[in-house]
Parts: C-alpha cells; structure tokens; sequence
C-alpha cells in the first residue's frame, strides 16, 4: 500500500444496496462487494436455515434496521457469524456500529469484537467469545479492567493468535495487542465506521467516528500472515456494566492485488497465523497522541546492557592477546 487517500461517503456506505458496488475503499479505489461475506440491511440471509449466510447465538437481536449483539442489560452475549468461508487473499471489511446506553462514563461495558478465525459460534470469555482463536481479532474496548493511568477508554487493539496464547481480559489484552488507540464512539448522534484492511502482510484499522467524513489511523502492522478459509464474525458481551452493542452493517470488498508466482502457487489455507514482530507487543505503550513508543529502560534492562558491553569487552581482549600473542611469535622466526 503506497498510500492512503482518507476522504471517504459514509453515507454512502449505508446507503442503497445499487450504490455499493461503486464504492470507494480508503485507498482510494472501487473494489467489488462480496455480498456472501457481508451484511446489509434488511438483512436477508440471516438466520438457522441451510441457505443462510449467517448464523446468531445468545442475546442477538435482528431487526430491519441494526443486528444488536447485546441489548443494555447486565450478563448477556451475543454473536453473529458468517457461514461462508472466506478464500480472498486480499480484502477490506468496513463495519457500521453503534455503541449506546445509559450508563454514564466508566460505567458502562464491556464492548464488542470483530473476528476473522478458524472457528465460528465458540463462545467464551472475551467479548461473548473464546479467548483461544485462531486467526485475526479487533476489540473495542469500552471498560477499563485493568484501570492503567496511561490508557483512556474506549480502547481498539488488534490482536493475531495461533491458538496458544488468551487473551487477558483483566488486563484489556496489553501483552498480545499488536496496537491499538483511544477513541470515543459511545452515545454518537451520527454514524461510526470501522475498516479492516489486510493486503500483502499488512494489517491496517482506521475509523471514521467524528462525522467528518475521513478515516484515521488506528493500526498499521506489516509482517501478518493470515490463511484463507477463515470466518467472519462479530460479537459482544456485557457483566455488571452494560451498553447497546448494535452493527448496522458489515461489509466486505475483495482487494485486487497482484502476487509473485510463488504467493499465488502456495496453499494459503495451511499459513498458520502469525506475526513478524521487531519487538515484543508487550513493549508497546501508547501516548496522548495516539502513538505507540518504547517502555522506558528498567532496572534489569539496564544490567543487562551493561552485562552484554562487559562480555563484549572481555572477548574483544582475549581476541586481541591472542593476536599479539600470535605476531610476537612470528617475528621471533625471523631473527
């Protein structure tokens, strides 16, 4: 992705269902609407029958207007999940949410995920669904369970699992997240937007949630590796604290991209997820700005630079003796 052209019509994305297949991505570009993996309103599809294209578990509501994962009342969960496996290499999911309820701030809960995994309809602790995913996760996190002084809530973090690490509720998810930033998206008057973006390894999130007609960054990671055959789901739980967790659409748009020979003869659906990381996602901790920087060197950090630099010196010496030694050697041949 070279770059990114950042004016978009939401009101277009919820428009006409004619419209959509002209619709601009947040590159810039008109892509085609894979209406097996995307839902729309009136939401025909949806349902328990062999034809349909999704399913919904717990406390999901669909109505002709939203799909509401759990209504504002304490202790519920709810999900809805594509049935169709998803084999595009290359895509953009956009989601329509909207996140409401009486609750007033830091008393309200928990939030909502968007999920492209291996399983579909397993339930679980995070967000109505099981914290050992294989795949591709997206949190908004409303309530702060670890209650850090240096994070505001909502918090959208992103997260790439093979099976073999949870998530950790109790501590929103810190030392998995791959990133993530702070936004508000509770109570809006005007409609809030997602998208997903996954194209050649890179991950990227942008929202649209300040009604001005733009997307921002949230997200952007190279070196994810994702297989195909996945599924696309969303979900969202509540516990002491509620709130309304609706999607009013989830929409998705194939990328065309092209691959070397040897992308386009692999067999995408045996990649195991996973992430190439320069550092640890434990490292990261984000700033006011939104960015993410380094943690400070700690205690034990710092012994063991200095342990390193020591050992270091002590090779560079017994390399240089030896070398001396050797070329004291030689020139007694020579008298």
């Amino acid at each position: 992705i070279c770059c990114w052209v950042l004016k978009h019509s939401p009101r277009l994305l919820a428009g006409s269902e004619g419209a959509e297949e002209g619709r601009h991505i947040t590159d810039g570009n008109a892509e085609h609407l894979k209406r097996e993996h995307s839902l729309i309103k009136p939401y025909q599809g949806v349902g328990t029958s062999p034809s349909s294209q999704w399913d919904f578990w717990g406390s999901t509501l669909v109505t002709s207007q939203y799909v509401r994962l759990t209504p504002d009342e304490r202790s519920k969960q709810g999900s809805i999940w594509n049935t169709v496996p998803c084999y595009l290499k290359d895509w953009e999911m956009h989601v329509q949410f909207k996140i409401h309820g009486s609750g007033k701030k830091n008393l309200h809960g928990d939030g909502f995920a968007i999920w492209y995994t291996k399983d579909r309809l397993h339930t679980g602790t995070v967000f109505g669904s099981s914290a050992n995913f294989l795949g591709l996760a997206m949190f908004i996190d409303t309530y702060p369970n670890d209650e850090a002084p240096d994070r505001s809530f909502p918090y959208i973090s992103a997260m790439v699992n093979n099976g073999s690490l949870p998530y950790d509720h109790g501590k929103d998810g810190r030392s998995t997240e791959l990133g993530g930033c702070s936004v508000e998206v509770r109570n809006k008057d005007h409609d809030t937007y997602l998208a997903i973006r996954y194209s050649k390894g890179r991950l990227t999130i942008m929202i649209d949630v300040d009604d001005r007609n733009d997307w921002k960054e949230c997200i952007d990671f190279g070196g994810v590796r994702l297989p195909t055959g996945y599924y696309f789901g969303a979900s969202a739980a509540t516990g002491d604290l509620s709130d309304n967790h609706d999607i009013i659409s989830m929409k998705m748009y194939q990328l065309m991209v092209e691959h070397t020979p040897e992308e386009d003869n692999q067999d995408w659906t045996k990649i195991e997820p996973s992430v190439s990381l320069l550092k640890s996602p434990k490292d990261n901790i984000d700033d006011p700005t939104g960015n993410f920087r380094s943690t400070p060197l700690t205690g034990w950090k710092v012994f063991l630079l200095l342990l390193c630099a020591l050992l270091g010196i002590v090779v560079c010496a017994v390399v240089g003796a030896v070398v001396f030694q050797k070329r004291q050697e030689r020139n007694k041949r020579f008298y």
